[in-house]
């Protein structure tokens, strides 16, 4: 029992860097094995949300859960992109109805309505926000035009800049991006 208790601390200690997820291979490098969750489900200590996926109920939710979970869903090297960076900071008022997910190789897991998943061929700069993987936010303004006003991308930019998400070099790029 005392191996059990110690599983479910580890398992613990990596949800609560992770809004409350675990992965099988993220509690598996961390020493549990990937048997011990199931089993922790069944005795309530863990939620079972997709294959090799899990949340620990008793973490508080936040407001990044969902893009977090999007993240997981959509697997190594996943990050988000266009309106779901936007919607992070909640800059140019969007509120998409999918988290959008970019992955850059080939993925085919189920994923339920709330995820947009799409295939980009290139390797893109990107970085974390909150802990998240995402594209900059000046590329996720860039990528929005043609589907959110001009303007609304203006005022999201200069937000963006006087809330420290964009360099001087980035603000001067997506002004010239917006321009054209």
């Amino acid at each position: 029992m005392a191996v059990e208790g110690s599983y479910r601390e580890i398992v613990r200690e990596i949800a609560l860097d992770h809004y409350g997820y675990v992965t099988t291979k993220a509690a598996a490098d961390a020493g549990v094995p990937a048997v011990e969750l199931p089993k922790l489900a069944a005795r309530g200590g863990l939620e079972n949300v997709a294959y090799g996926l899990y949340r620990v109920p008793d973490i508080p939710p936040t407001g990044y859960d969902q893009f977090a979970e999007a993240l997981l869903r959509a697997g190594e090297g996943a990050y988000l992109h266009g309106e779901s960076v936007l919607a992070l900071f909640g800059l140019a008022d969007v509120n998409p109805r999918q988290v959008k997910v970019a992955v850059c190789r080939r993925a085919r897991p189920k994923l339920p309505p709330f995820i947009e998943l799409t295939r980009v061929n290139s390797e893109v700069s990107t970085t974390f926000y909150e802990g998240l993987a995402a594209q900059t936010v000046g590329d996720a303004i860039l990528e929005c035009r043609g589907r959110i006003e001009t303007e609304r991308l203006r005022d999201a930019a200069k937000r963006a800049r006087s809330e420290g998400l964009l360099t001087t070099t980035e603000w001067q790029r997506v002004r010239t991006g917006l321009r054209s």
